[in-house]
Protein backbone atom coordinates (compact mmCIF):
# COMPACT_ATOMS: atom_id res chain seq x y z
CA UNK A 1 0.00 0.00 0.00
CA UNK A 2 1.61 3.49 -1.14
CA UNK A 3 0.69 6.30 0.87
CA UNK A 4 0.54 10.11 0.05
CA UNK A 5 3.28 11.55 0.13
CA UNK A 6 1.79 14.77 1.81
CA UNK A 7 0.12 12.37 4.08
CA UNK A 8 3.43 10.64 4.59
CA UNK A 9 5.38 13.65 5.71
CA UNK A 10 2.55 14.69 8.37
CA UNK A 11 2.64 11.09 9.30
CA UNK A 12 6.81 10.83 10.30
CA UNK A 13 6.59 14.75 11.45
CA UNK A 14 3.87 13.40 14.11
CA UNK A 15 6.37 10.54 15.07
CA UNK A 16 8.73 13.06 15.46
CA UNK A 17 6.56 14.81 18.04
CA UNK A 18 5.42 12.55 19.81
CA UNK A 19 8.93 11.29 20.61
CA UNK A 20 9.39 14.90 21.50
CA UNK A 21 6.71 14.00 24.26
CA UNK A 22 7.84 11.03 25.55
CA UNK A 23 11.49 12.87 26.27
CA UNK A 24 9.83 15.87 27.35
CA UNK A 25 8.49 13.81 29.81
CA UNK A 26 12.12 12.15 30.82
CA UNK A 27 13.90 15.45 31.01
CA UNK A 28 10.92 17.52 33.14
CA UNK A 29 11.17 19.94 29.35
CA UNK A 30 8.84 20.48 27.25
CA UNK A 31 9.67 23.24 25.19
CA UNK A 32 10.91 20.90 21.88
CA UNK A 33 7.16 19.83 21.93
CA UNK A 34 5.66 22.80 22.15
CA UNK A 35 7.74 24.32 18.94
CA UNK A 36 7.27 21.54 16.84
CA UNK A 37 3.56 21.46 18.01
CA UNK A 38 3.14 24.96 17.04
CA UNK A 39 5.22 24.50 13.71
CA UNK A 40 3.15 21.24 12.31
CA UNK A 41 -0.15 23.30 13.37
CA UNK A 42 1.75 26.58 11.24
CA UNK A 43 2.36 23.85 8.39
CA UNK A 44 -1.35 22.40 8.42
CA UNK A 45 -3.04 25.80 8.63
CA UNK A 46 -1.10 27.51 6.09
CA UNK A 47 -1.87 24.91 3.11
CA UNK A 48 -5.17 26.51 3.48
CA UNK A 49 -4.23 30.28 2.61
CA UNK A 50 -1.78 29.33 0.20
CA UNK A 51 -3.46 26.41 -1.69
CA UNK A 52 -6.80 27.24 -1.02
CA UNK A 53 -9.92 24.90 0.83
CA UNK A 54 -10.12 22.41 -2.09
CA UNK A 55 -5.94 21.11 -1.19
CA UNK A 56 -6.19 21.76 2.30
CA UNK A 57 -8.98 19.91 3.03
CA UNK A 58 -8.33 17.06 1.00
CA UNK A 59 -5.12 16.45 2.53
CA UNK A 60 -6.38 17.25 5.95
CA UNK A 61 -9.44 14.41 5.49
CA UNK A 62 -6.65 11.81 3.90
CA UNK A 63 -5.07 12.14 7.53
CA UNK A 64 -7.87 9.90 9.08
CA UNK A 65 -9.13 7.80 5.83
CA UNK A 66 -6.05 5.47 6.65
CA UNK A 67 -8.12 5.00 10.63
CA UNK A 68 -11.40 5.55 9.58
CA UNK A 69 -11.32 2.65 7.37
CA UNK A 70 -9.24 0.02 9.39
CA UNK A 71 -10.62 -3.51 8.91
CA UNK A 72 -12.74 -2.63 6.19
CA UNK A 73 -12.32 -3.63 2.37
CA UNK A 74 -11.37 -1.03 -0.33
CA UNK A 75 -15.10 -0.81 -0.80
CA UNK A 76 -16.76 -1.31 2.44
CA UNK A 77 -18.56 1.56 3.93
CA UNK A 78 -20.19 2.26 7.38
CA UNK A 79 -22.57 4.94 9.27
CA UNK A 80 -20.14 7.62 9.48
CA UNK A 81 -18.32 7.07 6.11
CA UNK A 82 -19.69 8.84 2.89
CA UNK A 83 -18.35 9.03 -0.85
CA UNK A 84 -17.54 12.02 -2.46
CA UNK A 85 -18.18 12.61 -6.29
CA UNK A 86 -14.94 11.90 -8.22
CA UNK A 87 -13.13 11.05 -4.77
CA UNK A 88 -12.08 14.80 -4.81
CA UNK A 89 -12.13 14.98 -1.04
CA UNK A 90 -9.28 13.33 -0.17
CA UNK A 91 -5.74 12.48 -1.89
CA UNK A 92 -6.23 8.73 -0.79
CA UNK A 93 -6.69 6.46 -4.78
CA UNK A 94 -7.30 3.83 -2.16
CA UNK A 95 -10.14 4.63 -0.11
CA UNK A 96 -13.35 5.54 -1.46
CA UNK A 97 -15.25 5.92 1.73
CA UNK A 98 -13.96 9.16 3.86
CA UNK A 99 -15.09 10.27 7.07
CA UNK A 100 -19.11 12.05 6.12
CA UNK A 101 -17.70 14.77 8.22
CA UNK A 102 -14.84 15.57 5.92
CA UNK A 103 -16.81 15.04 2.80
CA UNK A 104 -19.30 17.50 4.36
CA UNK A 105 -16.30 19.97 5.13
CA UNK A 106 -14.79 19.54 1.76
CA UNK A 107 -18.51 20.19 -0.12
CA UNK A 108 -18.98 23.53 1.93
CA UNK A 109 -16.04 24.92 1.39
CA UNK A 110 -15.15 24.32 -2.11
CA UNK A 111 -18.52 24.39 -3.51
CA UNK A 112 -19.84 26.98 -1.24
CA UNK A 113 -20.90 31.00 -1.46
CA UNK A 114 -16.96 32.70 -1.00
CA UNK A 115 -17.86 34.12 2.08
CA UNK A 116 -18.11 31.27 3.81
CA UNK A 117 -14.62 30.09 2.34
CA UNK A 118 -13.29 33.50 3.45
CA UNK A 119 -14.81 33.22 7.26
CA UNK A 120 -12.66 30.17 7.22
CA UNK A 121 -9.20 31.94 6.35
CA UNK A 122 -10.41 34.68 8.75
CA UNK A 123 -10.53 32.48 11.39
CA UNK A 124 -7.71 30.11 10.45
CA UNK A 125 -5.60 33.13 9.95
CA UNK A 126 -6.14 35.53 13.16
CA UNK A 127 -6.56 31.74 15.32
CA UNK A 128 -3.08 30.99 14.30
CA UNK A 129 -1.59 34.69 15.01
CA UNK A 130 -2.96 34.10 18.36
CA UNK A 131 -1.66 30.25 18.94
CA UNK A 132 1.69 31.46 17.93
CA UNK A 133 2.09 35.31 20.11
CA UNK A 134 0.19 33.24 23.36
CA UNK A 135 3.73 30.85 23.58
CA UNK A 136 5.68 34.07 22.69
CA UNK A 137 4.03 35.38 26.19
CA UNK A 138 4.77 32.16 28.00
CA UNK A 139 8.02 31.88 27.14
CA UNK A 140 8.92 35.16 27.84
CA UNK A 141 7.08 36.60 30.65
CA UNK A 142 6.52 40.55 31.00
CA UNK A 143 9.04 41.41 33.79
CA UNK A 144 11.81 44.07 33.32
CA UNK A 145 12.87 45.28 30.07
CA UNK A 146 10.18 42.98 28.55
CA UNK A 147 7.13 44.55 30.00
CA UNK A 148 6.56 46.84 27.12
CA UNK A 149 6.62 44.02 24.82
CA UNK A 150 4.67 41.62 26.46
CA UNK A 151 1.73 44.25 26.83
CA UNK A 152 2.09 45.21 23.45
CA UNK A 153 2.14 40.89 22.20
CA UNK A 154 -0.98 40.61 24.73
CA UNK A 155 -3.19 43.30 23.11
CA UNK A 156 -2.45 41.82 19.70
CA UNK A 157 -3.08 37.81 20.91
CA UNK A 158 -6.51 39.36 22.58
CA UNK A 159 -7.33 40.98 19.06
CA UNK A 160 -6.76 37.78 17.49
CA UNK A 161 -8.15 35.61 18.84
CA UNK A 162 -11.26 37.45 18.87
CA UNK A 163 -11.37 38.28 15.33
CA UNK A 164 -11.05 34.11 15.07
CA UNK A 165 -13.93 33.60 17.57
CA UNK A 166 -16.22 36.35 15.67
CA UNK A 167 -15.31 33.95 12.55
CA UNK A 168 -15.85 31.00 14.34
CA UNK A 169 -19.01 31.76 15.78
CA UNK A 170 -20.36 32.55 12.69
CA UNK A 171 -18.93 29.55 11.07
CA UNK A 172 -20.77 27.06 13.55
CA UNK A 173 -24.17 29.76 13.24
CA UNK A 174 -24.46 27.43 9.88
CA UNK A 175 -24.04 23.89 11.18
CA UNK A 176 -27.48 23.26 12.54
CA UNK A 177 -28.00 22.46 8.94
CA UNK A 178 -25.40 19.44 8.26
CA UNK A 179 -26.11 16.58 9.58
CA UNK A 180 -23.09 15.65 9.15
CA UNK A 181 -21.35 17.43 11.98
CA UNK A 182 -24.31 16.72 14.12
CA UNK A 183 -26.69 19.49 13.19
CA UNK A 184 -27.32 21.52 16.21
CA UNK A 185 -25.54 19.43 18.86
CA UNK A 186 -22.51 20.72 16.50
CA UNK A 187 -23.69 24.31 16.51
CA UNK A 188 -23.93 24.05 20.19
CA UNK A 189 -20.89 22.75 20.83
CA UNK A 190 -18.46 24.54 18.72
CA UNK A 191 -19.92 27.99 20.39
CA UNK A 192 -19.08 26.04 23.69
CA UNK A 193 -15.39 25.66 22.36
CA UNK A 194 -15.10 29.42 21.09
CA UNK A 195 -16.58 30.36 24.73
CA UNK A 196 -13.74 28.02 26.37
CA UNK A 197 -11.54 29.56 24.31
CA UNK A 198 -12.64 33.39 24.76
CA UNK A 199 -13.71 33.30 28.36
CA UNK A 200 -9.85 31.90 29.07
CA UNK A 201 -8.25 34.90 27.32
CA UNK A 202 -11.01 37.33 28.48
CA UNK A 203 -10.20 36.67 32.17
CA UNK A 204 -6.79 36.52 31.63
CA UNK A 205 -7.05 40.20 30.40
CA UNK A 206 -9.41 41.15 33.65
CA UNK A 207 -7.00 39.49 36.00
CA UNK A 208 -4.04 41.61 34.38
CA UNK A 209 -6.00 44.36 34.24
CA UNK A 210 -6.76 44.57 37.90
CA UNK A 211 -3.18 44.21 39.08
CA UNK A 212 -2.97 40.15 39.27
CA UNK A 213 0.14 38.57 37.79
CA UNK A 214 -0.39 35.16 39.79
CA UNK A 215 -3.98 35.21 38.42
CA UNK A 216 -3.27 36.42 34.70
CA UNK A 217 -0.74 33.81 34.81
CA UNK A 218 -2.95 31.06 35.34
CA UNK A 219 -5.56 32.08 33.38
CA UNK A 220 -3.06 32.64 29.97
CA UNK A 221 -1.69 29.20 31.15
CA UNK A 222 -5.31 27.74 30.79
CA UNK A 223 -6.43 29.88 27.69
CA UNK A 224 -3.18 28.40 25.94
CA UNK A 225 -4.81 24.85 27.11
CA UNK A 226 -8.22 25.78 25.78
CA UNK A 227 -6.08 26.51 22.31
CA UNK A 228 -4.25 23.70 22.08
CA UNK A 229 -7.35 21.33 22.98
CA UNK A 230 -9.46 22.99 19.83
CA UNK A 231 -7.15 22.60 17.40
CA UNK A 232 -4.96 19.43 18.55
CA UNK A 233 -6.84 17.68 20.70
CA UNK A 234 -9.70 17.95 18.64
CA UNK A 235 -7.76 16.47 15.95
CA UNK A 236 -5.86 14.00 18.41
CA UNK A 237 -9.52 12.32 19.14
CA UNK A 238 -10.59 11.61 15.54
CA UNK A 239 -7.97 9.61 15.16
CA UNK A 240 -8.75 7.30 18.10
CA UNK A 241 -12.92 7.89 17.81
CA UNK A 242 -13.01 7.74 14.35
CA UNK A 243 -12.77 4.27 13.58
CA UNK A 244 -14.63 2.94 17.20
CA UNK A 245 -17.74 5.14 16.69
CA UNK A 246 -17.90 4.39 12.53
CA UNK A 247 -21.30 2.79 13.14
CA UNK A 248 -22.72 6.31 14.17
CA UNK A 249 -22.60 8.88 11.91
CA UNK A 250 -21.81 12.31 14.07
CA UNK A 251 -20.23 10.55 16.90
CA UNK A 252 -16.74 11.00 16.70
CA UNK A 253 -16.84 14.29 15.51
CA UNK A 254 -19.58 15.47 18.42
CA UNK A 255 -16.96 14.07 20.73
CA UNK A 256 -14.11 16.14 19.58
CA UNK A 257 -16.37 19.26 19.17
CA UNK A 258 -17.21 19.18 22.86
CA UNK A 259 -14.39 17.94 24.79
CA UNK A 260 -11.30 19.05 23.52
CA UNK A 261 -11.53 22.64 24.43
CA UNK A 262 -12.98 21.92 27.79
CA UNK A 263 -9.95 18.55 28.22
CA UNK A 264 -7.54 20.91 27.23
CA UNK A 265 -7.95 23.35 29.89
CA UNK A 266 -7.75 20.30 32.40
CA UNK A 267 -4.81 19.27 30.93
CA UNK A 268 -3.17 22.72 30.98
CA UNK A 269 -4.16 23.08 34.70
CA UNK A 270 -2.41 19.90 35.95
CA UNK A 271 0.06 20.56 34.33
CA UNK A 272 0.94 24.11 35.60
CA UNK A 273 -0.23 22.54 39.48
CA UNK A 274 2.41 19.42 38.70
CA UNK A 275 5.07 22.29 37.87
CA UNK A 276 4.31 24.55 40.97
CA UNK A 277 4.37 22.38 43.22
CA UNK A 278 7.85 20.98 41.88
CA UNK A 279 9.19 24.64 41.53
CA UNK A 280 7.97 24.83 45.54
CA UNK A 281 10.05 21.45 46.15
CA UNK A 282 13.29 22.28 44.36
CA UNK A 283 13.00 26.09 46.03
CA UNK A 284 12.77 24.29 49.63
CA UNK A 285 15.33 22.19 48.72
CA UNK A 286 18.31 24.80 47.44
CA UNK A 287 19.79 25.88 50.83
CA UNK A 288 19.94 29.65 51.68
CA UNK A 289 23.13 31.84 51.40
CA UNK A 290 23.58 31.40 54.89
CA UNK A 291 22.99 27.64 55.59
CA UNK A 292 25.85 27.59 52.40
CA UNK A 293 28.22 28.90 54.17
CA UNK A 294 27.33 26.84 57.57
CA UNK A 295 27.75 23.68 55.37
Amino acid sequence: MSIPGEVLATYLALAVWVVSLVVGFRRGSFRSFFLIGIGIMLVLNVRYLISGPEIGISNFVALYDLFDNLGLGTSEGAPALAQCPDNACSIWDRYSYHPSWGVAFYDRFVNGPDLRTNLLYGHILFNSIAFVLLHVQLFRTGVGANAARHRLLGRLTFGSVTIGTVFAVWLSSQHDEVDEYGGLLAELGFSSMSAVVYGTAVMSVVAIRQGSAASHRIWSIRFAGAMWGSFWLFRVMLVVTGPLLRNWESASILWSIWASAPLGVLIAEWARRRHDRRSVVDLRATPTADEAVRS
